[in-house]
């Protein structure tokens, strides 16, 4: 099992119009809501999180690279990053975090451009569809490796 302690959360470009941006695509929740709901369940996990919101691609490859030795874990909602950006793909393999990706969207059912992540393959999962549930989800996973004693955790039904 892994200690899971630390948990760094990343969001790109855009995230920051959540609850403004195409609500029938997004829902209407706030990329603050979302992070005060992380911030809450991390709490009651017992894990710290962080979290950053680029427009950027290199800030959010800055902070990958500044995650090394610091994170046990990334949550990451690339946005449109997820298509094409094989520096944020090349730089989460680089680290070697345990990273999950996260779409608030189902990203399988939009347009076609939209079907294909290069991040997902350096990924120890993809959770897309769920809203800001994915990213809860993502933090209970992160969770549900922690007890070194083979007991579940608060909170989480212990699924592997």
């Amino acid at each position: 099992m892994v200690d899971i302690t630390k948990v760094l959360v990343l969001n790109g470009p855009n995230l920051n119009l959540l609850g403004d941006r195409e609500i029938s695509v997004y829902g209407n929740s706030t990329l603050e809501q979302i992070n005060n709901n992380l911030f809450q369940l991390g709490n009651q996990l017992n894990i710290s999180i962080d979290t950053l919101q680029s427009n950027i691609e290199g800030e959010l490859i800055e902070a990958i690279h500044k995650a090394k030795g610091k994170y046990d874990g990334i949550i990451i909602n690339p946005g449109a990053l997820t298509h094409y950006s094989y520096a944020i793909r090349d730089a989460i393999k680089a680290v070697g975090i345990d990273t999950i990706e996260v779409h608030l969207s189902n990203i399988y059912g939009r347009e076609d451009f939209r079907h294909k992540s290069v991040i997902a393959p350096v990924c120890i999962g993809q959770i897309a569809g769920l809203g800001p549930f994915g990213y809860y989800l993502a933090l209970q996973y992160f969770a549900s490796r922690r007890n070194a004693n083979g007991q579940q955790n608060k909170g989480f039904n212990g699924y592997k």
